[in-house]
Order: structure tokens, then C-alpha cells, then sequence
């Protein structure tokens, strides 16, 4: 079992302003003693020879090429525009500049 006590779950408790009755303070040192131990297994199987992964399958970039194709001319662009100015989509004011 770990070393997670009743007295330090109260005190955790008590950080997180949180209050807990009698049997929940026994039950969350137990929980939490669980899980302590829980982690000790798993880092005993820790070793050398494992590598350290982020993820159990191998990841690969599926992503096409970067080719660039047919692009627009500014005149093209803006030829159905249904107002332009200086070589540029003109559009209604949003914010009031002077």
C-alpha cells in the first residue's frame, strides 16, 4: 500500500477548499492509494531498453505535396467584384476611423 494517509488527503482537502465527510476522506486515501501504486507498477517497467513513446501507433503525415497550380491575376480576381479600390476589394467601413 502507499504512503498516501488519511491526514493527507484531509490536508489536500483542505488546500483545494474542499470538504469531505468522515467516509470520503477513508475511501479518497484508499482510491488515491490505488493509483499511487498503480504508477509504481508501470514505472518499474520502465527500462533502458523500452524507448519513450507519445503514441502507440506510428504516426505518418498524410498531407499532399505543396504544388502550387492555377492562381488568379489581381484584374481576374477583382474583375467580378462588386466594388474595388487601388487593386483591392473594397468593402463597407466596420470601425469608425476619421
Amino acid at each position: 500500500m502507499s504512503e498516501i494517509s488519511r491526514a493527507d488527503v484531509e490536508h489536500l482537502a483542505k488546500l483545494a477548499h474542499l470538504s469531505l465527510t468522515e467516509e470520503e476522506l477513508d475511501r479518497m486515501a484508499s482510491e488515491l492509494g490505488v493509483i499511487v501504486d498503480s504508477v509504481k507498477t508501470v514505472s518499474e517497467a520502465v527500462s533502458d531498453d523500452v524507448p519513450a513513446t507519445s503514441h502507440p501507433l506510428p504516426l505518418t503525415n498524410v498531407l499532399r505535396d505543396d504544388v502550387v497550380g492555377h492562381t488568379f491575376t489581381a484584374e481576374q480576381a477583382l474583375h467580378n467584384a462588386p466594388d474595388s479600390e487601388d487593386g483591392r476589394f473594397r468593402v463597407p467601413a466596420i470601425l469608425d476611423e476619421e
